[in-house]
């Protein structure tokens, strides 16, 4: 079922629907409830835009409207819960109007080590973190392509530039992300939509508290590699150096930004590690490089005919 609620005057809703008031966006925020998502909005309904939060449940729905009850609205939804997406959209366009811009904040962090976190696990990590902002970009999307404008912004992570032991689903749901929204952003540039992939670092928020999903440990032999990162998280946890509400300041920015960028990150830590990812690729690559332009058809590269001999080498010396 569809819960939408809409607490602001008629008179706004009016001019709004007249364009009369023409710095006012239609915000769609998802996971309004907590952390940076809560902080999204707060700040963009200080700025006086209209911002529809989604929340999981009637107690969050009427705590978020308190916010702002002329220019809050809350829509009870679950991302994972696809066929209400696009129903969703189409009530909040035909109600209030158009969504100016999308921020897919909802998702959450796994933890476990591969081998022992079921796939059921992963499923559930892409559900939420990759298939929900997927789906909510298709529905927003038509609208926008008519209207020949519109921002998504999708938070990502700076674990989806770097890894870690221990995230491997999350990594790789945020890496997919990262992806998705550059293709797209590539898709509708000439159509007057921008997508911006929004990359944070390590901010004071739940995110590595109540809100991470841990798989049980099984297997003795990756302790040494896990455990130490493990216990790292849990101790900086409420201590990160990230400022929810300094990084909604940059989301306001971007929304007034005439060409915002397509990948921003947020947080010391994350371009300082960042940086680091780039450069050991980068030296990665120029390491390989023969070996890389050694496939193409012409290619004089000596590379494939060494690894040939020391392989029949290796084959006459057991005969």
């Amino acid at each position: 079922m569809i819960s939408i609620y809409w607490t602001a005057s008629t008179e706004i809703l009016l001019l709004k629907k007249k364009n009369i008031i023409m710095t006012e966006k239609i915000i769609l925020i998802t996971g309004v409830s907590s952390g940076l998502g809560r902080a999204f909005a707060e700040a963009a309904l200080a700025e006086g835009h209209i911002v529809i939060g989604t929340v999981r449940n009637d107690d969050a729905r009427k705590e978020f409207e308190t916010i702002e009850p002329k220019r809050a609205k809350s829509l009870i939804l679950d991302v994972t819960d696809f066929g209400t997406i696009d129903p969703s959209i189409s009530k909040i366009e035909q109600e209030i109007g158009p969504v100016d811009v999308l921020v897919n904040n909802a998702g959450y962090g796994h933890e476990g080590i591969l081998e022992e976190a079921s796939l059921a696990d992963l499923r559930r990590q892409f559900d939420v973190n990759v298939f929900g902002a997927v789906a909510l970009m298709k529905a927003v999307l038509p609208t926008m392509r008519k209207r020949r404008s519109g921002h998504i912004i999708n938070i990502t992570s700076m674990g989806g530039y770097i890894t870690m032991p221990g995230i491997a689903y999350y990594c790789g749901s945020k890496f997919a992300l990262e992806g998705i929204s550059e293709t797209l952003a590539k898709e509708v540039k000439g159509f007057g939509i921008h997508v911006t992939a929004v990359a944070p670092g390590s901010f004071r928020t739940d995110w590595a508290g109540r809100s991470m999903v841990r798989s049980g440990r099984s297997i003795a032999d990756y302790d040494s590699v896990f455990d130490p990162i493990r216990k790292a998280r849990e101790e900086k946890s409420g201590h990160q150096a990230g400022d929810p509400i300094k990084a909604a300041k940059v989301l306001l920015r971007l929304l007034a930004t005439e060409n915002p960028p397509v990948h921003l990150l947020l947080g010391s830590d994350a371009l300082k590690l960042v940086r680091e990812k780039i450069d050991s690729l980068a030296g990665e690559i120029t390491a390989w490089e023969d070996v890389t332009l050694s496939t193409d058809f012409g290619s004089h590269s000596s590379v494939g005919s060494e690894v040939s001999c020391r392989g029949s080498a290796a084959g006459n010396k057991k005969k």
